[in-house]
């Protein structure tokens, strides 16, 4: 059995720590490659693999990878080993991103180190329709859609609008399910939190963190697009006033 090959979460992390290091490999010996490779072994992206393959992400091959991504950095100017189509990807955007995909790899670790990621099963579309993940990686978009999702918060969520005397409507473009479905949609909302995991960390949910949309408007602020797979409502109404602007008018 092979090794599979590395996720872009797996990449986050691996970069953080050659960017960390000021662009500089890591050899075999270093501590924070085994730290690395004890991370890695832990994540739950490959079924269980870890147990199965001793060899899986072990110390060399963290160090190699290290080296990719290090010699792969537009300015190298040394020998470049070969690295794959997602390395460039990420190395791209750790240079145009770097204090967010900082961030991104540090809830990454800060889920792991909880044991938080770990106990939630995979969640519908924490994979894109065309078999992509979220720029933040796939642990994240999954922790964010379990959060999201989560039963009790949203019944909070609701009772709170109702004593304030708010109506359940999208955030976005104010389509309110039971003035459309009469009975059938009353009480019917989604909720999306405010601030993505590597902003807000993983912290406990408070009310004021979430906002309520319809599904429509839900999909739109969690679709990759642009380097992006999050978005607050006020982004989403500005993409709708934009195409609205950019459509002829009839």
């Amino acid at each position: 059995m092979r090794s599979p090959a590395w996720t872009r979460d797996e990449l986050v992390l691996a970069c953080a720590l050659v960017v960390r290091n000021d662009w500089h490999e890591l050899r075999v010996g270093d501590p924070r490659v085994q730290e690395l490779s004890e991370l890695l072994r832990s994540l739950p992206l490959h079924d269980g693999i870890a147990h199965e393959l001793p060899e899986y992400r072990s110390v060399g091959s963290v160090s190699r990878k290290t080296t990719d991504l290090a010699t792969n950095h537009p300015g190298y100017a040394g020998k470049r080993t070969k690295g794959g189509s997602l390395d460039t990807a990420v190395i791209e955007d750790f240079i145009g991103r770097e204090a967010q995909m900082l961030a991104v790899a540090q809830a990454i670790e800060g889920g792991i180190g909880s044991g938080e990621l770990v106990l939630i099963p995979p969640q519908p579309d924490e994979v894109a329709e065309d078999g992509t993940t979220a720029p933040e990686g796939r642990l994240l978009a999954r922790w964010a859609l379990s959060r999201e999702r989560d039963p009790r918060l949203r019944r909070l969520k609701i009772n709170q609008a109702r004593n304030r005397g708010l109506p359940l409507q999208c955030a976005v473009c104010a389509f309110h399910f039971e003035h459309t479905y009469g009975e059938l949609g009353r009480d019917y909302i989604e909720v999306h939190h405010v601030l993505p995991l590597h902003i807000s960390g993983p912290r406990e949910t408070k009310l004021e963190d979430l906002a309520f949309l319809c599904a429509n408007c839900h999909r739109m602020c969690h679709r990759s697009h642009r380097g992006a797979s999050w978005r607050t409502p006020a982004a989403v109404r500005a993409e709708i006033e934009k195409a609205m602007q950019a459509t002829p008018s009839a």
